[in-house]
């Protein structure tokens, strides 16, 4: 009878430690090797050490065995490890000093204090190996969306069950104007996933413009499959989003993909954003292009280029100035974002302005003493408009204008760069002149 209830017993440990495995997704073996350890932080706990102590569970038969080493000595140093030879003859009468004994413990010797310290060894060490499986799951899938459902918003975070664990999405990360409400289901791209001291945080965001990347791709079956690209967003989320596209087949127009039949693919996500305006454009290698679309529905006249500080400039009729920058000048902030360059609009008649003023600054030709009408035309024609750009071209380019020896070209050079010194000198002796009259008036006070 006592053979069988041993032998029930030590099913229903098998079955224990397969039903905790299969429930919790961790392996048998961990499971044997924490209830091993709970059991040998009792031992710990009853003899003060547990060097000595060995512990082993049978995962085929379910049978727990607990050894204990003593070590037989003459004066007890270490009681938790040492006996005399007195007790150590009750556990082995071959005992003798200097020798080492093992001694069977039994595990109900340990009654409910081992139990309940290899529960919590088990419930702490199951925990950990969950919150390592979420993190390293969800680890990898940083920029993907997830569906989940609001648990609850607290202090403007919303916290949303995924199933197996809970995520936040911040109140900076949350589309402006949105209402959410517990139960209620959410789509998000995660953004990051960070260790915590309770469990993994699932970090989410609706703001992200990779949000909107992720959504086309699942919209949108040209992205997906690689013919359609997306090459930048700019999103300045809950209320205008642009999106530069260009497809590898010149059978597929990649805006006409992306928006639909009637707008068929562009609308669900526009729903889906809270009503956000979103612009499909065509992407372009060209810069002066790319940029002209950007700032759609605005049309451009043209786009200067300054390389050199990384700035283009916009320019397009008066009356289409307040609808290239936009509202708050979020269309020019979005085409900005999406060239990556600082962008300057004007109107055309500052443009004419801001030329009148550079070319006055550089010199006109027409103020140089030596250059008649004809010679004036064949510098225009060589790319020479200005006064500085003679400074700025060396002799042997100007010799190759149609009219213009090596002494004319020496000469012209020579001209253009006394030009300068003299209207410096006049501006230096004007200033002179102001200074002069600036102490004379405060003499007088």
């Amino acid at each position: 009878m006592d053979l069988a209830n041993e032998s029930a017993k030590r099913y229903d440990i098998i079955e224990a430690i397969n039903q905790i495995a299969r429930e919790k997704n961790v392996s048998r073996e961990m499971v044997i090797d924490t209830i091993e350890t709970g059991l040998l932080s009792a031992a710990r706990k009853r003899f003060g050490s547990s060097d000595h102590i060995h512990v082993h569970i049978n995962s085929n038969t379910g049978e727990i065995s607990m050894e204990a080493e003593w070590a037989v000595v003459d004066e007890i140093a270490d009681p938790g490890t040492e006996i005399t030879l007195a007790q150590a003859k009750h556990i082995d009468k071959d005992a003798a000093i200097g020798s080492h004994i093992i001694e069977k413990l039994k595990f109900e010797d340990f009654g409910r204090h081992a139990i309940h310290s290899a529960k919590q060894s088990l419930i702490q060490r199951v925990r950990e190996v969950e919150r390592e499986k979420v993190y390293d799951d969800y680890k990898t899938r940083i920029n993907e969306i997830i569906t989940g459902s609001v648990q609850q918003v607290l202090h403007g975070d919303i916290y949303i069950n995924l199933g197996r664990t809970e995520a936040i999405l911040p109140q900076k990360n949350q589309i402006r104007r949105e209402r959410y409400y517990q139960g209620g289901t959410i789509r998000a791209i995660i953004v990051d996933v960070r260790h915590d001291v309770k469990e993994p945080q699932i970090v989410l965001s609706r703001t992200d413009p990779k949000f909107l990347t992720r959504l086309l791709e699942l919209e949108v079956p040209e992205i997906y499959d690689g013919i359609v690209e997306i090459k930048g967003v700019a999103r300045k989320s809950g209320e205008r989003s642009k999106v530069a596209v260009i497809s590898s087949d010149p059978r597929v127009d990649a805006v006409g993909a992306c928006v639909g039949i009637k707008g068929s693919r562009i609308q669900g996500i526009v729903k889906e954003l809270n009503n956000e305006r979103i612009d499909i454009i065509e992407y372009s290698d060209d810069i002066s292009t790319y940029l002209a679309r950007a700032l759609n529905p605005a049309k451009v006249q043209r786009v200067d280029i300054d390389r050199v500080n990384g700035k283009l400039t916009a320019v397009v009729e008066d009356e289409q100035l307040s609808l290239a920058i936009g509202k708050n000048g979020i269309n020019a902030e979005l085409a900005s974002n999406l060239t990556g360059l600082s962008v300057d609009i004007i109107g055309n008649t500052e443009f004419i302005q801001r030329e009148a003023e550079k070319t006055k600054e550089a010199g006109l030709l027409i103020d140089l003493k030596g250059i008649g009408e004809k010679m004036m035309y064949n510098l225009n024609a060589y790319g020479i408009k200005t006064i500085r750009d003679i400074v700025n071209t060396d002799a042997d380019y100007l010799v190759q204008i149609p009219g213009l020896g090596p002494k004319t070209a020496t000469k012209i050079i020579t001209l253009a760069h006394e030009y300068f010194e003299k209207r410096a000198q006049k501006e230096h002796e004007a200033l002179e002149t102001l200074a002069t009259g600036e102490k004379a008036d405060d003499a007088k006070d």
